[in-house]
């Protein structure tokens, strides 16, 4: 049997890999389960799954937790709290694949960690390789570590790659749902409220996520994921807005040949194919019916609209920390944003200015990462506080 750490364990990813795990318990068991603030919903994991360790983001909720098992009759595991803990649960010998999925650069240590100790990794926290790249596939082609995206996009690249061999790539290719605002004029999107921007057409995800959506950010931290991931540069990869959402990537050969990955539009199949590979298993949801008529829509993106997805090509053909960077200053602007504090063309005001306000540079470690993250949450709150204040004198 496989066992299992889960990262993010009560969002939308860690849920969909505990119903994949519920359904294959002879397979795959629970070694430990890592969430944030969420202590009911991690209680009721708990109860259900039986792991032999729960770990919270703040130490201080340990103690809520152990009363919540009491109050239902729950024998607690091993309780803890912190980052610290988040590693000793990744890389502890009980564990044979991670599951990454917190949101976020929190993280990307114990990620980091579990690969270097040549662990299993099925990756769903893209922070993880657009903050640490470099440092994160050093380790795994140093550490013998698997590394296998959730992600779809990249879960249908690495489906498409087994088709031929990688020096005959010439290009892989991306698809965007392109969000609520695919057709918005751009001068419309002054007024875009966080009520609109919240309400993508095709999946339903957390809201840092599901803004990075409508901001087609996400696409763009998704082609410095697959840089990382395949060995690409970024003139490689290639965006394609494809509003069903049915094929999720496209790899394209030398000789012109083209192999698409299609499926449902449901997390637990990438899921799935991350805790099984090489294996193939049993769809853990409805297939496609052929019979049906359909019809698949390509647009290349807007890259004047959408200013954010070129700022990551940027980003990722400078190097160094400028990844980082731009994840930090994202994160900072896609909450003053949720908060109403600036308008939604905004964010990319607010991480182009961070950009260029934070000199990028090589980081010798995580450590180093993580410090050139606070610095740039620090610029981007400054430059976030000034496009405030300049709307309220406006």
């Amino acid at each position: 049997m496989q066992r299992v750490t889960l990262l993010g364990s009560t969002g939308s990813i860690g849920t969909s890999t505990l119903d994949v795990i519920r359904r294959n318990r002879e397979r795959f068991g629970v070694f430990a389960l890592v969430a944030g603030r969420n202590i009911e919903a991690l209680a009721g994991q708990i109860a259900e799954f039986q792991p032999e360790a729960a770990v919270v983001a703040d130490v201080g909720d340990v103690d809520r937790l152990r009363r919540l098992l009491k109050d239902r009759g729950v024998k607690p595991p091993e309780l803890l709290g912190g980052s610290e803990a988040y590693v000793r649960v990744c890389t502890a010998p009980e564990t044979d694949i991670v599951v990454s999925a917190i949101v976020g650069v929190s993280g990307m240590e114990a990620t980091y960690e579990a690969v270097r100790h040549g662990k299993r990794v099925g990756l769903a926290n893209k922070e993880t390789l657009v903050a640490g790249g470099r440092l994160v596939m050093e380790a795994v082609a140093r550490h013998g570590a698997e590394l296998i995206p959730i992600d779809s996009e990249h879960n249908g690249a690495h489906q498409c790659l087994r088709a031929g061999s990688r020096p005959d790539v010439r290009k892989l290719i991306l698809t965007a749902s392109g969000g609520p605002f695919r057709n918005t004029p751009k001068e419309e999107l002054q007024q875009v409220t966080r009520e609109q921007a919240l309400n993508h057409p095709t999946w339903k995800m957390g809201p840092r996520i599901t803004i990075d959506s409508a901001t087609l950010m996400n696409k763009g931290f998704e082609v410095i994921e697959a840089c990382w991931l395949f060995g690409l540069d970024p003139s490689q990869v290639e965006v394609v807005i494809h509003p069903q959402s049915t094929v999720h990537a496209m790899v394209e050969f030398n000789d012109g040949s083209v192999i698409a990955q299609v499926c449902a539009t449901d997390m637990r199949m990438p899921i799935q194919y991350a805790l099984t590979w090489p294996e193939r298993w049993e769809a853990p949801v409805p297939r496609l019916d052929w019979r049906e008529a359909r019809t698949w829509e390509f647009h290349p993106p807007d890259f004047d609209r959408f200013p954010l997805l070129r700022m990551a090509y940027e980003a990722q053909r400078a190097g160094g920390s400028a990844g980082c960077t731009l994840n930090a200053a994202d994160e900072v602007a896609v909450e003053a944003f949720l908060r109403n504090e600036i308008p939604f063309p905004a964010i990319a005001e607010v991480v182009e200015e961070t950009l260029e306000r934070v000199p990028s540079r090589n980081a010798a470690s995580i450590g180093e990462l993580l410090e050139i993250d606070r610095e740039s949450r620090a610029a981007a709150a400054e430059v976030a506080r000034e496009r405030a204040g300049a709307r309220v004198m406006a």
